[in-house]
């Protein structure tokens, strides 16, 4: 019963912000949509913006779902341009209304978690530190949100999969190429 309280909360809050923005929305708004006490609101929240994160990430999981492998990651990416795009009313609001650093957090761990599954697939079997694999995942992770916030703050307008493409093309072999140089502790000898 709880993810159906959540998930109508989150229905309501979807569909509120077609119409107004988030900071004009109250929980009375949200209860009263769903039929549910402020009670029920708080049991499973603590405020509407944490409300808003957990339906991000909620799309962001639906998203991902089998695309964390070295295979599949340029879908992946692709999928969460699409899942944000698809909720453009709401990821516009919650970009106006949120702080930078919150949306940059929602985003770092959303790319994180694609990341760092390419790089365990990749790196197994090699001498390769959690530490690095992590650092490695991170070092990726900083430019893809730069990218999709760009993407955001210029309001959608460009092709994500023509932006997608080029960050495959941008990444291809990279990944690879950081965890092999990672495993034989290339650490000093950098050429680029």
């Amino acid at each position: 019963m709880s993810n159906t309280t959540k998930r109508a909360l989150e229905n309501s809050l979807k569909q509120m912000l077609l119409k107004k923005p988030l900071d004009k929305i109250t929980i009375s708004d949200l209860t009263d949509d769903c039929g549910i006490s402020r009670m029920a609101f708080y049991y499973h929240f603590k405020d509407i913006y944490d409300l808003v994160e957990w339906s991000c990430m909620e799309d962001a999981t639906r998203a991902l779902q089998g695309k964390k492998t070295y295979d599949t990651w340029h879908e992946g990416l692709k999928q969460i341009f699409e899942a944000v795009l698809e909720n453009k009313p709401f990821i516009m609001n919650a970009y106006h209304a949120l702080s930078r650093e919150q949306i940059e957090n929602y985003l770092f761990m959303l790319t994180h978690n694609l990341l760092m599954g390419v790089v365990e697939e990749k790196s197994k079997g090699l001498d390769i530190t959690e530490g690095e694999k992590s650092f490695i995942a991170d070092f990726y992770k900083y430019g893809f949100v730069g990218v999709m916030l760009d993407w955001i703050g210029k309001g959608m307008k460009e092709d994500y999969t023509e932006i997608t493409d080029r960050m495959s093309a941008t990444l291809d072999g990279s990944i690879t190429n950081s965890i092999h140089n990672f495993a034989n502790k290339n650490l000093t000898t950098f050429r680029i």
